[in-house]
């Protein structure tokens, strides 16, 4: 679908007593639900919840597994092998698809979180191999990596081997003139103006591109932009988003339609 992007959001994150995110908001204007698995965020009962959301208002499902750090919520980086990560990210997910069933909902996607997901977008051989570890076993839902020049190509070889990869930008978050995210230790990364995410995330899309923190020119090519559902700033600018994509004669669609099997 030529005329169509996705809403993703991250999704399930409160744990225990603790709460956190405004799910019961950002669901109405989504369209593709990130939910956490447990190491990074999330339980039991938050992640049967989250589902059950998705279910409620057709919202696409899928998981968000991440490295075992709920203490860093995921962000710190682990030496781990291949084969943990590999072995890692398949206990996730494979909780998160016992809900599923439970709720009659296919598994749609993967993103990968945190420090997690920049380290494979940094390196899309690595993330080829994990994808063609899992994509079929799993029913070959679709990838989320970060829009870059190295993913474009990752992409393709993916599709060659009749597997999924979507593009994601982050309309919210400030980039480095190489096309990464800029990290959030530094000031000013994450925008807080609704009206300037929403404008980013058309002219992402429509334009394929943006401008880094640095004033330079960045090509990308976008499947889906992502809000968090954190951040009451972002929710507002979905509202948004979803009005100007209408005039560009975008739709809102869940990414399962927009990546083609």
């Amino acid at each position: 679908m030529s005329n169509a992007i996705d809403i993703n959001c991250d999704m399930g994150e409160s744990f225990g007593a603790y709460h956190l995110g405004r799910d019961d908001e950002a669901i109405r204007y989504i369209s593709s639900a990130n939910i956490a698995c447990g190491f990074h965020a999330s339980d039991p009962m938050v992640m049967a919840r989250t589902v059950s959301l998705c279910r409620d208002h057709n919202v696409g499902a899928g998981a968000h597994p991440g490295y075992p750090d709920l203490l860093g919520f995921g962000r710190r980086s682990m030496d781990i092998s291949v084969e943990e990560m590999v072995n890692y990210v398949v206990y996730q997910v494979g909780a998160l698809k016992g809900f599923l069933e439970l709720y009659d909902l296919p598994l749609q996607h993967i993103k990968l979180h945190g420090a997690l997901y920049n380290k494979l977008a940094a390196n899309p051989d690595l993330f080829l191999q994990l994808i063609r570890r899992i994509g079929k076993p799993f029913g070959n839902p679709v990838f989320l990596t970060l829009a870059t020049r190295r993913t474009i190509l990752l992409k393709e070889n993916a599709r060659r081997e009749g597997l999924r990869v979507a593009l994601e930008a982050f309309p919210d978050r400030q980039y480095t003139d190489e096309g990464e995210l800029a990290p959030r230790v530094h000031a000013n990364v994450v925008l807080s103006d609704p009206e300037k995410i929403a404008e980013r995330a058309v002219t992402m899309v429509t334009k394929k591109g943006i401008v880094s923190l640095n004033g330079r020119w960045l090509d990308m090519a976008v499947d889906t932009v992502c809000i968090h559902g954190d951040n009451p700033l972002s929710i507002a600018a979905a509202k948004l988003m979803a009005a100007e994509f209408a005039k560009e004669g975008m739709q809102i669609r869940p990414l399962g339609e927009i990546i083609a099997r």
